[in-house]
């Protein structure tokens, strides 16, 4: 194990051993330290329970998302570009019954699935309901493709179109 898989570790360590960062102000990152900056980041967009955090490829630029968990019960993916450390998108997770989702959505679950997994063939093994930051619906499906990799594609509820492809690196915490 390098030294970095140990700093990294270290890191990961101490900021998922805290339940809630309502303290988040007194992290302080090292320059190098990407990840702790996005942490800081995207807790001071929507303080609350840190409870995942994914690395991913996107267009080819490392992305930090974080699930996080406020106080109101409400659940958010917040993503952070990694080598900037600015917040890109924050998107409210919503329940598939939830009435903003249903107003918006006009593609069914399974035609959006259908049309994720006829550019990603896999198995589906996760599928989130979000509401974006520009009021739009989207279904999140994370599919597991033959080779073992795990591919995010996210499908527009209203168009059927495919919005966001990426590839995760690395989950850290619950699903």
């Amino acid at each position: 194990m390098d030294v970095r898989s140990v700093v990294f570790a270290a890191v990961v360590s101490s900021v998922f051993s805290s339940a809630v960062f309502a303290g988040h102000e007194t992290i302080n990152p090292k320059s190098y330290d990407s990840l702790g900056k996005c942490v800081k980041a995207a807790l001071a967009k929507q303080d609350g329970k840190l409870v995942k955090v994914e690395a991913k490829s996107e267009s080819k630029t490392l992305v930090y998302e974080f699930d996080v968990q406020a106080a109101d019960g409400k659940s958010y993916d917040i993503e952070c570009n990694a080598k900037t450390g600015k917040i890109t998108e924050v998107e409210e997770e919503v329940a598939a019954t939830d009435t903003r989702f249903k107003a918006i959505a006009k593609v069914t679950e399974a035609d959006a699935k259908a049309t994720a997994l006829a550019k990603h063939p896999g198995t589906v093994v996760e599928v989130e309901y979000e509401i974006e930051p520009d009021g739009k619906a989207s279904y999140e499906f994370d599919i597991l493709e033959a080779d073992n990799e795990e591919v995010k594609v996210e499908v527009d509820a209203a168009t059927g179109k495919i919005v966001e492809t990426s590839y995760e690196i690395y989950q850290i915490g619950q699903e």
